[in-house]
This record gives structure tokens, C-alpha cells and sequence, in this order.
């Protein structure tokens, strides 16, 4: 670290690195499907990797880093507060209304203000996913705890 520089991005670096850790050692919990393949634990652990690499860069990186960047941060805040209630969400009410509720809030975040716009990534959203994830890659669902629209459609 050079002098006056902030160990802020070293920390963010090492908390990706952490996260990414967690997140493949969780994903390692996902049961492999009937086939004794990898299926749905393929996704997180991609995004578990990119985890470790994006955290594997912000640490080399930060050695010429001096000004943190905050204004930001609320955004980031935000889209935290989102991606935790959607995953949390997705183990109650099941994948597509947690979806169909997460896709508008982060457009929202990112700036789409067109109610027209984020009431068609309510609709659109799930069901492009869930026709490539569930119907053309084979990947089962997350079904939720205590209701799922899956049940009422006869998807699940």
C-alpha cells in the first residue's frame, strides 16, 4: 500500500474473496439432480468463482488506490437489501414471485422509472427465466416454503 492510500479496497477485495468462499461452500450443498449431475449447482458456483476472481483483482489492484468512491454506496446499499430479500423470498414464496418482485426493484435501483417498463420485468422477467433455466436447461426450481404460484399453475 503506497502512502495515503486507503485500505479500503484491500478489504473490499478480501470480503469478495470471503464471500466467494461461502458462497461455493454452500453451493456445494445443492443436491445433484436425478442424474447424479451437477444441474442447479452449476449457476452459483459460476457466480461463486467470479466472486473469488473479481476479489482476487480488487486486492492486486488496490495497491495505487487512494480516494473511495461513496457516493455510490447507497445504490449498493440498496441493491444488497434487494438480493438478500430475493433469495430469501425465492425459500418462501417460491422463484417466480420472488422474481417477478425483484426484477422492477433493481431496474428501480439502476434508474428505470417507466411503470409500464418495470410492470413488464415483473411479467417478463420470471418467465424468460424460468423457460430457459427450468424448461430448456432442465434445472429444477426452488420451490417455495409456505406458497408457491408453481402449485397453482401446475408447473411444480
Amino acid at each position: 500500500m503506497t502512502p495515503g492510500s486507503s485500505p479500503a479496497p484491500r478489504v473490499v477485495g478480501v470480503a469478495l474473496i470471503l464471500i466467494g468462499i461461502g458462497a461455493t461452500l454452500t453451493s456445494m450443498g445443492i443436491a445433484l439432480d436425478q442424474y447424479g449431475r451437477w444441474g442447479a449447482r452449476l449457476f452459483p458456483l459460476a457466480g461463486s468463482a467470479a466472486l473469488i476472481l473479481l476479489g482476487v483483482a480488487e486486492f492486486r489492484n488496490a495497491a495505487g488506490a487512494s480516494v473511495v468512491e461513496r457516493r455510490h454506496l447507497p445504490t449498493v446499499a440498496a441493491l444488497l437489501v434487494v438480493s438478500v430479500g430475493y433469495v430469501w423470498a425465492i425459500s418462501a414464496v417460491g422463484y417466480l414471485i420472488a422474481t417477478a418482485a425483484a426484477a422492477p426493484a433493481a431496474l428501480a435501483i439502476f434508474g428505470v422509472r417507466y411503470p409500464l417498463r418495470l410492470a413488464a420485468a415483473a411479467l417478463l422477467c420470471p418467465l424468460g427465466y424460468h423457460v430457459v433455466f427450468f424448461e430448456l436447461l432442465g434445472v429444477f426450481p426452488p420451490l417455495g416454503r409456505y406458497f408457491d404460484l408453481l402449485d397453482v399453475i401446475g408447473g411444480g
